[in-house]
């Protein structure tokens, strides 16, 4: 079983006000991850989240919704959430909440890379670059839970590269992340 954990429960300083909440090419950006994520292959999705806004619109799809109390401490403590309430997961795939152009293709193209190679680390290679979404083998799920600070995995796949099996993905926008507000007027045009 492979379950998604949405992570969308930053504080968008960089943007200056809930960049999740925002409309890309006219719908929510929370909302287009929360659909591609529900329309993959899948087996569960969970939404750890901050904003009862946030909250509300992962209620309306249906799906688990963890609220993360520690938001300020980083990233980490999102991906703990995750992964503890995941209990029952083969592998965890580590979904950002604002790259509102990852599609069900991506997340199901990584989920049989997995299927082939179920021991390791599947990482989206964007252009040379590393990326999201990751799948972590629930053998890594001690690892995962003594990550601290505002980083999600990046130490582990640095510190284990033999486990890890890189994705080369031709399509750079699928791995684009919004930040700030000129990354949102960059995209208006895509």
């Amino acid at each position: 079983m492979i379950i998604g954990i949405i992570l969308a429960s930053g504080y968008s300083r960089r943007m200056k006000q809930n960049k999740l909440l925002l409309e890309v090419n006219g719908k929510v950006m929370i909302e287009r991850i929360i659909q591609v994520s529900k329309s993959a292959n899948l087996d569960d999705v969970i939404l750890v989240y901050r904003n009862d806004k946030v909250k509300k619109i992962g209620k309306k799809f249906g799906i688990k919704t963890i609220y993360n109390s520690n938001a300020h401490l980083g990233q980490s403590t999102s991906l703990k959430l995750g992964v503890s309430e995941a209990k029952d997961a083969e592998a965890y795939m580590f979904i950002m909440g604002d790259q509102p152009f990852i599609n069900k293709e991506l997340i199901n193209n990584l989920i049989n890379v997995y299927r082939k190679n179920q021991f390791s680390i599947v990482v989206p290679n964007y252009n040379g670059r590393n990326g999201t979404p990751t799948i972590f083998p629930s053998r890594f799920r001690k690892e995962l839970l003594k990550i601290e600070g505002d980083k999600g995995g990046r130490e582990i796949i640095k510190n284990i590269a033999s486990a890890v099996v890189r994705v080369s993905i031709d399509n750079e926008l699928l791995g684009l992340d919004i930040n700030t507000p000129n990354d949102l007027n960059s995209i208006k045009y895509l």
